[in-house]
């Protein structure tokens, strides 16, 4: 992850106006922007966030920022101005670093910061991201906070607001498909069906348990197929047949392995 902050070069003091955030794996841009954002100091694009009490810029409206201060793609002579550039393809991320982030429209540029430089109220918030995120039955999910939090969210409140995400109630298939957003932004399934993290933090009910919890469930209380075989004292071929028939139900099945909660083995062991 890169930071870089945005300033104003009329701006003798250089303040901070916002972060952009740029993943570089992903090739995804995020802005932050402060707690006391003024909308007439904010950059236009993203001055609408900031009326609306909103401090994170989503990655499409982020990147809409970034493309208005790069050469476009359908310019006439990029192939030229590429390779003036030393650049082999067009790259937005290679081409904003070449123009500092500046454009002939404002006075904004960029300067590269260290995660050590962010603001307190940055690092604060990027606590509050999302960790990891787990599918739970009647279309609900278990999110992991970085800050230890653990919250149940069921999405079929938020689906009002966002109907794209009705789909989901009606396929529990693509509902188990989510995973985390880039950056922990929120969770998503695809680019129309997305949750960000606010959302869920401010929507979800607190589960009073934590990461390491749940951690401490999976080291000890899930067993592979071998472990399996070994308690029951059969074959994996054994335990294939029991899954077959319906009296073993692995939680997870992978073309070499399965894994088991270790409460129906022992069970099974009773009878």
């Amino acid at each position: 992850m890169l930071i870089f902050a945005i300033r104003d070069k009329l701006d003798a003091q250089k303040n901070n106006i916002a972060f952009l955030f740029y993943y570089m794996r992903e090739k995804c841009f995020y802005i932050e922007l402060p707690e006391d954002a003024d909308e007439w100091d904010t950059p236009l694009l993203l001055s609408s966030f900031v009326k609306r009490g909103e401090r994170t810029v989503n990655s499409y409206w982020s990147r809409l920022w970034v493309q208005q201060r790069i050469v476009p793609p359908d310019r006439q002579n990029l192939g030229q101005i590429l390779r003036d550039n030393n650049l082999d393809s067009y790259d937005e991320f290679e081409l904003l670093l070449l123009s500092k982030g500046r454009c002939a429209q404002d006075s904004y540029y960029l300067a590269p910061v260290t995660e050590k430089e962010l603001p307190q109220e940055f690092k604060e918030r990027f606590m509050k991201k999302v960790e990891d995120v787990v599918p739970l039955s009647n279309h609900r999910l278990l999110v992991f906070f970085r800050e230890g939090t653990i919250k149940k969210c069921a999405i079929e409140p938020l689906a009002v607001e966002n109907p794209a995400l009705g789909m989901l109630l009606k396929n529990d298939d693509a509902f188990f498909r989510v995973k985390v957003q880039t950056g922990g932004y929120g969770v998503i399934w695809d680019e129309n069906m997305r949750i960000a993290d606010d959302v869920l933090y401010t929507h979800g009910e607190s589960i009073p348990l934590s990461a390491e919890d749940f951690a401490a469930f999976a080291a000890n209380r899930v067993i592979t197929t071998a472990e399996t075989s070994e308690m029951l004292g059969c074959s994996r071929q054994n335990i294939d047949d029991l899954v077959r028939r319906g009296k073993l139900h692995p939680i997870k099945t992978t073309p070499k392995n399965k894994l088991f909660l270790i409460s129906e083995i022992m069970q099974r062991n009773w009878q």
